[in-house]
Parts: C-alpha cells; sequence; structure tokens
C-alpha cells in the first residue's frame, strides 16, 4: 500500500496515521535523526565549554551587561520627570534631585570598591541588579521630590557597584583570556545603551508610545538581567583580599584589553615601566601576614601602590587628565537634557534624544577602536594632544551653551560624547600599559573618586540649590570654561614636556658628537707619533 493509501485509515480521534503506516515511520526516523542531530551538538557544545572554562561565565556576564544598559528611558529621563506623569519643576529636577546621584555615588565609591573585593564581586553584582529594579520600579510607581532623591540615592548604588561588573571576570578566567572576555564585555554595554536609546525613540516617534511605558520596558529589562548573575560561578580568588601567589603569572602575562582593545605592555615611557609593573613593594607584606590578609593589610598594600603608582610622572599627567574630564563628562551628560527640553519642550514637539545618544554611543566606539590603529608617540605628545582636543570638548559645550538651536545641541553633543571616548580609551592605554592588573583597578578607582570629589565641588557650588543654583544655561557656561581651563593647563605641561625633550635629545647629542671628537682627536695625535718614530734613522 502506498503512503497516499493510508489517507482513509487516520484515527478519528488524533488524525494521526497508524504506528504501522510508512507516513508515521518516516516522521519517527525523522524524529529520532533531529534528536540525535540535538544531542550530539549538544555534546560538543558541552565540551567545548569544558575546554574553554572562559565562554560559560563570559556569555552570562555579557547577558547581564546587555540588559542592565538597555534601557529605552534613558534619554527622555528629564522630560518623563518634567511632564505630566511626575510633574516636577525645572529647578526640582536640576537643582534639588540629580545632585543627590553625585552625593551617593561619592560616599559609596571606597567603601564599595572593598567590599565588592571582599565578598569576590558576586554578591555585589546582585546588589547591583537589585538596585536596577528598586530605582526604576520607584520610577515607575512614585512620586513626589522626595521619592524622586531616594530613587538617585539607589541609582548612585547601582553605579558605585558598577566596579563589579568590569572586575568580576579577571577573577574567574585565566590572563591569556583578559583580551578577549574584555572586549566581550565593554563592547556588550555599548551595544545594549546604543539599542536601547534607538528603541526607545523608535517607540516614541513611530508608535508614539507615552514616556511611561519606556520606563517599564526598562524595569523588564533590569528584572530580566537580575536573573544572571545567580548563575554566576563564585568566584575563589580577588585582586585584593583574596591573592593566591600568583605573582609569576602577573609578570608574564603579557597582553591586556581595556575598551575593546589589544593593549600590549609596552610602555613608551621606560622610566616608569619596571617599578610600576613589578610588586616587590608588596610582596614582603603578603609574605608578612599571607596571601589573604586583613583589612589593615590590604590598606597598606593599597597606600604603597598608590605611592608608587602616582610618584610616576606620566602616569601623574595622564590620571590627572582622566579625573578632570570626567568630572566635566559627568555633569554635561547628567544636566544635557534639561538643555534639550528648554529649548525644545517635549510636551509641545517632538523629540529626538534617543537618535543622539545612539549617534554619540556608536561614533565613540568608533573613534575608540580606531585610535588603536594610529600610531603617535604619546610619551611626547600626549600633553599637547589632550590640550587640543579638550579645546574641541570646550567649543561643543559652549555650541551647546550659547547657540540655542536643538540641531546645533545636539551635533555638538555628539561631537562631545565621541571626543571624550576617543581620549578616555587612550588615557586608558597608557594608564592600563604601565600597571598590572590591580594595580590598574586602583588607579581606577582613585581617578574616578577624585572625578566624583571635584564633581561633588562643582555640583554643591553651581547646581545646588544649597549653593549658587543656577540656571541651566549659565552652568553650561561654567562647564564650558572648565574645559577651557584644562586645556590650558595640559598646553603649558605638553609644552613643557616637548621642550624637556628637545633638550635632553640636544644633550644626547652633544654628548655623543663629544665623544667622536675625544676619539678623533686621539687618533690624530697617536698617527703621527707612530710615522715619526717610523721615519727616524
Amino acid at each position: 500500500m502506498e503512503e497516499d493509501d493510508w489517507s482513509g485509515l487516520l484515527c478519528r480521534h488524533c488524525h494521526a496515521p497508524p504506528v504501522c503506516s510508512p507516513l508515521r515511520t518516516t516522521q519517527f526516523r525523522k524524529v529520532v535523526c533531529v534528536s540525535t542531530q540535538l544531542q550530539r551538538e549538544g555534546h560538543e557544545l558541552s565540551e567545548l565549554i569544558m575546554s574553554e572554562p572562559w565562554i560559560y561565565p563570559t556569555v552570562l556576564l555579557c547577558i547581564y551587561g546587555f540588559f542592565c544598559n538597555l534601557r529605552p528611558s534613558e534619554p527622555f529621563l528629564t522630560a518623563f520627570l518634567m511632564g505630566p506623569d511626575k510633574n516636577l519643576t525645572e529647578t526640582e529636577v536640576v537643582n534639588e534631585i540629580y545632585p543627590l546621584w553625585t552625593y551617593s555615588y561619592l560616599i559609596l565609591l571606597f567603601p564599595v570598591f572593598l567590599a565588592t573585593d571582599y565578598l569576590c564581586y558576586k554578591p555585589v553584582l546582585i546588589l547591583q541588579a537589585a538596585s536596577f529594579i528598586v530605582t526604576y520600579a520607584m520610577l515607575v510607581k512614585a512620586q513626589g521630590v522626595l521619592a524622586m532623591k531616594v530613587l538617585e540615592c539607589f541609582f548612585g548604588v547601582a553605579t558605585a557597584t558598577e566596579i563589579a561588573y568590569y572586575s568580576y571576570i579577571y577573577s574567574v578566567v585565566e590572563p591569556a583570556s583578559y583580551q578577549r572576555v574584555t572586549g566581550f564585555c565593554r563592547s556588550v554595554t555599548l551595544l545594549g545603551s546604543a539599542v536601547g536609546s534607538l528603541t526607545g525613540q523608535i517607540l516614541v516617534s513611530v508608535a508614539q508610545v507615552p514616556l511611561l511605558y519606556l520606563t517599564i520596558i526598562t524595569l523588564a529589562s533590569s528584572c530580566l538581567a537580575f536573573v544572571a548573575p545567580w548563575f554566576l560561578p563564585m568566584p575563589s580568588r580577588s585582586l585584593f583580599f583574596h591573592r593566591k601567589n600568583s605573582i609569576p603569572k602577573e609578570r608574564t602575562a603579557a597582553k591586556q584589553h581595556v575598551d575593546g582593545q589589544e593593549i600590549i605592555e609596552k610602555s613608551e615611557d621606560s622610566e616608569c615601566r619596571e617599578p610600576l609593573r613589578t610588586d616587590e613593594c608588596t610582596v614582603v607584606l603578603r609574605e608578612r601576614h599571607g596571601s589573604s590578609g586583613g583589612l589593615m593589610e590590604v590598606l597598606k598594600i593599597l597606600w604603597a601602590d598608590f605611592v608608587q603608582c602616582y610618584s610616576c610622572h606620566a602616569l601623574l599627567a595622564w590620571s590627572g587628565w582622566w579625573a578632570l574630564s570626567t568630572c566635566g563628562y559627568f555633569q554635561v551628560v547628567n544636566y544635557v537634557q534639561a538643555v534639550w527640553e528648554k529649548i525644545l519642550p517635549s510636551k509641545d514637539f517632538e523629540i529626538y534624544n534617543g537618535y543622539v545618544e545612539t549617534a554619540s554611543t556608536l561614533l565613540g566606539a568608533l573613534a575608540a577602536f580606531g585610535v588603536g590603529f594610529v600610531k603617535v608617540p604619546w610619551a611626547v605628545w600626549g600633553e599637547l594632544a589632550l590640550s587640543i582636543f579638550s579645546v574641541v570638548i570646550a567649543v561643543a559645550v559652549y555650541l551647546i551653551y550659547r547657540v540655542k538651536n536643538i540641531w546645533v545641541c545636539y551635533t555638538s553633543y555628539v561631537l562631545f560624547r565621541a571626543t571624550y571616548m576617543l581620549l578616555i580609551t587612550i588615557a586608558t592605554y597608557q594608564i592600563a600599559a604601565n600597571l598590572n592588573m590591580r594595580r590598574y583597578a586602583l588607579v581606577f578607582g582613585v581617578n574616578t573618586f577624585i572625578a566624583l570629589l571635584l564633581q561633588t565641588l562643582l555640583t554643591v557650588i553651581v547646581v545646588d540649590s544649597a549653593g549658587l543654583g543656577l540656571d541651566i544655561f549659565p552652568q553650561f557656561k561654567i562647564y564650558c570654561s572648565y574645559f577651557a581651563v584644562i586645556a590650558v593647563i595640559f598646553l603649558i605641561a605638553g609644552i613643557k614636556q616637548v621642550a624637556t625633550r628637545r633638550r635632553s635629545n640636544g644633550t644626547e647629542v652633544q654628548t655623543e658628537s663629544g665623544e667622536g671628537e675625544t676619539e678623533s682627536a686621539g687618533a690624530d695625535h697617536t698617527l703621527p707619533t707612530e710615522s715619526n718614530g717610523i721615519s727616524k734613522p
């Protein structure tokens, strides 16, 4: 009987062919084949994960980082707070609510830095995920200035614990995998931010979705992110409190990867190279107190590392720019939406904040990636380059303040963010090339702390209602002047550095030429003596 002849024998209940039919036999064979193929692929995947242990935690961490940064409501936060849903005024948002994030971030940074290392990262990642959920749940349901201030404090906790995301992976993978995992973890955060901003803008512009729903989507994304950290493996070591005797491995690890770029541990400034890589100044402390020391031992090691790191002129210069510029960057990014809202109120016009955030993120990432292919002797021209690009940043902020046109503001903001991301990548390279992983974490934390300290002073004086409480446009005039001062500082430092290099090169040339003249003079004096001696009878 042919397969088509079984059509009259189909079961009247399930409409399936009899078990003994050729049609049922063919279907069964296909199911068995597909099942076998899936088992084979699953076995191969399991073998791959076992052979490459960095894959599993990296994938989970990337999932967490993507959904944490997938925030469609972020480009429209100020418009949402000042809109009909929250009905807050510009003064309440700018001068009373937003400053609380800066204060809470500063207060929590150092305790969280130590707690992250002591608790081995994973609990702090869970705390960060929970803080994001509380933040956006309050943003959806809470009302009033006081509630929004509490919200900013929770967001400060989430931001301060971000260090756990970037440092966790180094405690569960070997140094040989640092390059790949750092690239993945950093790239996925940029991708999540860009996708979130673009999604929010499309929903607002095309689907006419209310801003409240964007906040709900952000809350849902935070809930998804909350699941991933629970499945991460618990690290058995950390950079400070739970160290293993792995100094030889640290010295042989030649490659690091920062902001998605390959970092070869090769410093252009050899005077700072060896002292900052090696751990001789802390080996004695660790041998005396053991590899897993208490708080006082860790603080002593941190202080010894701090003194030795910041004794290097090159590292001090790049760290100084990092702290100063990051302070100004935080201020501009935090308050630029208030400028856009004042120029083009969202209740009367269609806004394009999401497109701008997407473009600035992608362009900044592209600039940061491209700088890795540019060969520049930063040890000589670094300060001058920082000065020139700081002028570009100052001009961009000036245009935002002076030209009250929304398209000029959007373009200037994209230029501002792209330039900052370019320079912070160069600064990261110059700092990381001189340091091992532990000291890099310390310098990163210290630079961020100084940036937040400066930002707090700027916020208290300029923004907070307890200080001057200036309007948004005078604030940006001050930020423009701030970046201009940074440009002048590094212009002077750059000219001094170039002059010093040329003077030292000139001294070396004179020394070499003097040695050459001495050798030739000695040769000229010896030769006639020998000739006279031979010619005498």
